[in-house]
């Protein structure tokens, strides 16, 4: 049974266990955030092409700070560093309160709030992962990725059944008001880290820093790959923008959020908290491109079927939210365990003076790959319908997938011993 379920060896290190407790709290808090600032937006407008300007309003900032946050992360103090990034997190949640307890109801402050939250997300995410080569052993880092998952995951189901079934009731304020306390969680953990110095910092964190990690990257195929795939998965196969839209006009759900919202939201979070929780397996796994490159063909497909679900949905309702539901849990474990892998591949195969950089890299593709797909689906939704866009996209994943399979032997090849040495 201990081989089955999730490996919880890093939570013996106190560090990290303080960190993962305390990501308990404040994922579920920033889930609030994710589903209050999106449904706010569409009750503003009525516009899903609304919504998925979000992701252009999330992305600039996203790869500027995030590419920039990687080079401070690797000159400076990376306790100092994400203690300072929490409080700017705390102070813009805050003013998402404000805004929303005032009653301002405009759709270009809610942007420009969010474009400022992700700036700081763009710095502290990558600090706070390059962190953990320090913290643990490597043959532990694709058990801890897998359990920051777990709890990622998990926030995400809890924020969105609560947030979409509040939003009604309480309305926005009460939301961002929840997330802003629960940052609280983290500082704290922060604050009781040891100093986290980077070993034998090069130059300064400017612009030719940025490139030098880049140009790192580049070098290194194995790497560079590891971001191609995610991001082919991610613009092509995530219709979360579509999420209200779908729930109103496709499954009979209020246009102010309701439990068919907060279903279509919570669903892959699920999945992926089961694969997490039952994600034992992860530590056994020694090719780690291969695992990625499956992880990714279930995603896609699990899309395709999902767009299918959408388009029927008329004909039998409840039936094809259900069916459309479990693809979305399918989808949720397949990228549990892609992250996972990816995760391990670029902390393993890094050297620390670069790692906060090649961080900010894995940063703005994974968060900013489904910003990306805001604008990409939320586009296409509008000329192609829901449908026909989540279910396209499914196959465009597979087709890119195949692709990467084919044209690169090496990565397919790629993997690490006991010891986490790459081979």
């Amino acid at each position: 049974m201990r081989r089955l379920f999730a490996d919880t060896r890093p939570l013996q290190t106190p560090d990290f266990r303080r960190l993962w407790v305390a990501n308990i709290v404040t994922v579920i808090g920033a889930q609030l955030t994710v589903v209050a600032v999106p449904a706010q937006i569409y009750a503003i407008t009525g516009s899903s092409g609304m919504v998925g300007l979000t992701g252009l309003f999330g992305l600039v900032p996203l790869i500027v700070f995030g590419l920039w946050g990687g080079a401070l992360a690797d000159h400076m103090d990376r306790r100092r560093l994400l203690a300072i990034t929490t409080l700017g997190l705390i102070v813009t949640s805050g003013l998402f309160w404000v805004q929303a307890f005032l009653g301002l109801n405009n759709v270009w402050v809610l942007l420009t709030l969010f474009s400022l939250q992700q700036a700081f997300f763009g710095v502290n995410q990558p600090t706070r992962t390059a962190i953990l080569p320090k913290l643990l052993p490597a043959d532990q880092l694709p058990a801890a990725n897998a359990l920051n998952m777990t709890v990622m995951s998990a926030g995400a189901i809890a924020g969105p059944l609560v947030g979409g079934a509040l939003i009604p009731v309480l309305g926005y304020s009460w939301l961002y008001f929840a997330d802003t306390l629960t940052l609280l969680a983290t500082l704290y953990a922060v604050w009781r880290l040891p100093p986290l110095p980077v070993d034998r910092p090069r130059g300064a964190p400017g612009l030719k820093s940025v490139v030098e990690g880049l140009r790192y990257l580049g070098a290194h195929q194995i790497l560079l790959l590891s971001f191609v795939v995610d991001l082919i998965a991610m613009i092509f196969g995530m219709p979360r923008a579509l999420f209200p839209q779908m729930a109103h006009v496709s499954f009979g759900g209020p246009a102010e959020g309701g439990l068919q919202f907060a279903l279509l939201y919570a669903a892959m979070p699920a999945g992926a908290v089961l694969g997490g929780v039952f994600g034992g397996w992860v530590s056994r796994v020694s090719r780690h491109g291969l695992a990625v490159l499956w992880a990714i063909v279930v995603w896609g497909a699990a899309m395709a079927v999902m767009g299918a679900a959408v388009g029927l949905a008329p004909w039998a309702t409840n039936a094809m939210l259900g069916l459309a539901l479990g693809m979305l849990v399918i989808g949720g474990a397949a990228d549990m365990a892609s992250a996972a892998f990816r995760q391990s591949i670029l902390l393993g195969a890094t050297d620390d003076a670069v790692r906060g950089r090649l961080q900010g890299v894995f940063i703005v593709v994974v968060a900013g790959g489904p910003r990306l797909a805001d604008v990409v689906h939320g586009g296409a939704a509008e000329v192609v319908g829901p449908a026909w866009a989540t279910g396209g996209g499914g196959l465009l994943v597979l087709t890119g997938i195949a692709v990467v399979a084919v044209a690169s032997p090496a990565f397919r090849r790629y993997r690490v011993d006991l010891n986490g040495r790459a081979h």
